[in-house]
């Protein structure tokens, strides 16, 4: 018995590893990314997600109306709803992403998504991490900004790789043992880390932080360290710093050495984990956007889950906004309307900052989600 499951593993890993070689090769030939300010016509998919999702995308949804509405006129820009991400269809599927609403998704060019619950156990993926796969949505970006303490952050956490590439399909000997399994190639990290360091050097950045466990996760982690720092060499006038995520984990919470750094690069996983503790200390999860930034696509979304606790409580209602507004505004970026996004940030640094007439707390206590959504029309 045990050599039969044996023998069944190694042929599994062999179908996973010789999967794992096309997909390096077709990452060595990645298109070009499309160039927004030159395009005639942009397609921004909605789809609302599950739980909180449909409350505060409605709110992102009539920010877009009310910011877009003269390229919306001309045609240059199309809302356009996407139908069936929700958790009822996708397990009535038996898909993390059913794949007529991946063809809806795919028509678009951007996509603005509220959060979609994984159910825990069974196989159903998760999915932000099909659609990342499926779209090749490899950069993940997260900015965090606390100004009165000097933080200035942006995190750019590899999308397709890691832990979360074979996530749902390690090997399993029943009663015995389990093992999943960490993918890192070469064109993966050399464009995640071509990525970081091009931020940098558009945006006067000084510092990359690279961000790995290097010392245990020697082949995975070294390798991804190692041709980091072969980017790097590209990028003389960066400092580039190799960190271990325990202790980078701590840095971000220690006030005398946090303001010294500014943009990180990390594998998924590590990524995952450290930009919710980011978001965290700006203010919560719900108040970080988050873009997933492919050559062809990208996905912009809120960072947290879809509160399913909230909606069983009756106070989904009071959700708070913020996360997807800074998503929302995140694309604008991304699709070239920077003064668009602007706008954006300006009404929501004088609504959540100076003037603060109407708060929301995420409880009942606060305001609603919609009576902020009004708010911010107002300042628009």
């Amino acid at each position: 018995m045990r050599e039969d499951q044996i023998a069944a593993a190694k042929e599994q890993f062999e179908s996973l590893l010789r999967e794992q070689l096309l997909r390096q090769e077709r990452l060595a030939r990645c298109a070009e990314s499309r160039d927004y300010a030159a395009a005639e016509h942009i397609v921004i998919g909605l789809a609302d997600g599950d739980g909180i999702g449909p409350i505060i995308m409605l709110q992102a949804r009539r920010a877009a109306e009310k910011l877009l509405a003269e390229e919306i006129a001309s045609g240059r820009v199309e809302l356009r709803e996407i139908s069936g991400l929700t958790i009822e269809n996708r397990l009535r599927c038996a898909q993390a992403v059913p794949k007529e609403t991946l063809a809806q998704i795919k028509a678009c060019d951007v996509l603005l998504k509220g959060p979609t619950t994984t159910p825990k156990g069974g196989t159903l993926e998760s999915a932000n991490v099909t659609l990342r796969r499926e779209l090749d949505l490899y950069a993940n970006v997260r900015p965090v900004s606390v100004p009165e303490e000097g933080i200035d952050w942006i995190f750019f956490r590899e999308n397709t790789e890691g832990e979360y590439a074979l996530g749902s399909r390690g090997v399993e000997l029943p009663g015995k043992l389990s093992m999943d399994f960490k993918v890192t190639t070469d064109a993966g990290t050399r464009r995640i880390a071509r990525a970081a360091f091009e931020y940098a050097r558009a945006n006067g950045k000084r510092s990359v932080a690279i961000v790995t466990k290097a010392n245990i996760m020697k082949k995975t982690d070294g390798m991804f360290s190692r041709i980091a720092h072969e980017v790097a060499a590209d990028y003389p006038e960066i400092e580039t710093e190799d960190w271990y995520i325990d202790i980078m984990c701590a840095n971000l919470v220690n006030p005398a050495i946090r303001s010294r750094f500014q943009v990180f690069l990390l594998p998924n996983l590590y990524g995952d984990i450290i930009t919710d503790e980011a978001a965290q200390i700006q203010g919560g999860v719900g108040t970080a956007g988050s873009a997933n930034i492919g050559s062809r696509y990208a996905m912009f979304e809120a960072i947290h889950g879809s509160a399913p606790r909230k909606i069983e409580s009756g106070e989904g209602d009071y959700a708070n906004p913020a996360s997807i507004l800074k998503a929302l505004e995140m694309l604008l970026r991304h699709i070239a309307l920077p003064q668009k996004a602007d706008r954006l940030a300006e009404a929501m640094r004088v609504c959540t900052e100076t003037e603060r007439r109407v708060v929301v707390t995420g409880h009942r206590d606060g305001a609603s989600c919609r009576a902020f959504g009004d708010y911010l029309l107002e300042k628009l």
